[in-house]
């Protein structure tokens, strides 16, 4: 086999900044495109060349300054989150050279990095080096340990056309589920899920009370949620909830968004006494918690891409130009799938 061939490193790279923070709809203009020296790896640090990364919803939170588990963005500075790159200087000889890894410093194209916070890709295990930045181990995580789904449970998805969503009907399907419904916000994207996602349902915003829409969809009552919504959705499913029902949280979308793309900011209030009466458990669920599980979903998501019984639905926008771009149109609910920018 030849040897690997880096590119030369060049003197400057670009990054995209946070230009000011800002409520309402999110737009280009809070955003600015830098271009910066290329940065010097630092002893324990390697330095990367980013080839794609994700925008998420999460973002938008972190653009508000809100308090958060996570680190706010700061205007005048460089977002960040996950990417896949390839190693092009390793000075501490932890890494080589023309390795591909998973970091957290995407929105610029180079990047210097502590080797403690990449995590190292086999090229073999995935068809493309942007499937590594799925969504799916979120959406397998929750169904499977968070919400222990058990065969012909009904299961309703909120948010279901969106990264994690996209994913989770056709792994509720692969965990046992007897019935899938999903919540999106069009009849475009509804169709989209029915045919080729896993959803044997779907309910749309704007479409009437979602509380009548779930129960015409689920008319036997709701075994399992995937929440990745709050507000309406979230009390809709509890008013449907069986007895011994399991809620798995993995987002707020309601208020990470601000109000926009169609989704209600208000806080949601849950009738405590249906919880109690119902033996509903409720559990959050989050990535950070499981560092062993992205290693588990890679092999579960290569074999299922190999056979035919999973897809990744994603949206690919091209050039780092593209990236504010890319989160507001993610925001805005423009896309199915998750939302990626290749550098």
């Amino acid at each position: 086999m030849p040897p690997t061939v880096v590119p030369a490193i060049p003197a400057l790279h670009r990054e995209v900044r946070l230009a000011h923070r800002g409520d309402g709809e999110l737009t280009e203009g809070h955003f600015t495109i830098a271009e910066v020296p290329v940065p010097e790896p630092g002893p324990g640090q390697v330095l990367v060349r980013t080839r794609v990364m994700a925008v998420t919803a999460a973002m938008r939170t972190q653009m508000a300054g809100m308090r958060l588990p996570m680190a706010s963005f700061a205007p005048g500075e460089a977002l960040w989150g996950s990417a896949v790159g390839e190693v092009v200087a390793a000075p501490g000889g932890g890494f080589t050279p023309g390795e591909l890894v998973h970091h957290p410093y995407g929105w610029r194209e180079f990047a210097a990095v502590e080797e403690a916070r990449i995590r190292r890709l086999d090229p073999a295990e995935l068809p493309s080096p942007a499937a590594h930045l799925s969504q799916g181990a979120t959406a397998w995580g929750a169904l499977r340990l968070a919400a222990e789904i058990r065969p012909g449970d009904t299961v309703f998805v909120t948010g279901a056309a969106g990264g994690v969503g996209s994913l989770a009907g056709l792994l509720a399907r692969r965990l046992g589920a007897g019935r899938v419904v999903g919540s999106t916000g069009s009849e475009r994207k509804a169709a989209r899920l029915r045919a080729e996602l896993g959803y044997d349902d779907t309910i749309v915003r704007g479409a009437g009370p979602i509380e009548r829409q779930l129960r015409r969809a689920a008319p036997g009552g709701v075994d399992v949620l995937l929440d990745t919504v709050g507000g309406e959705q979230l009390t809709a499913a509890l008013a449907l909830a069986r007895p011994d029902a399991r809620f798995a949280l993995v987002g707020a979308l309601s208020s990470q968004l601000g109000g926009s793309g169609g989704v209600s900011g208000a806080p949601v209030e849950l009738d405590t006494a249906l919880v109690i009466t119902r033996r509903v458990v409720l559990r959050g669920f989050g990535l950070h918690a499981h560092p062993d599980l992205p290693q588990e979903w890679t092999k579960e998501f290569g074999q299922g891409l190999r056979e035919g019984s999973l897809v990744f639905p994603h949206a690919l926008l091209k050039g780092i130009e593209q990236a504010p771009r890319a989160l507001c149109e993610l925001t805005q609910g423009r896309h199915i799938g998750a939302v990626l920018v290749e550098l």
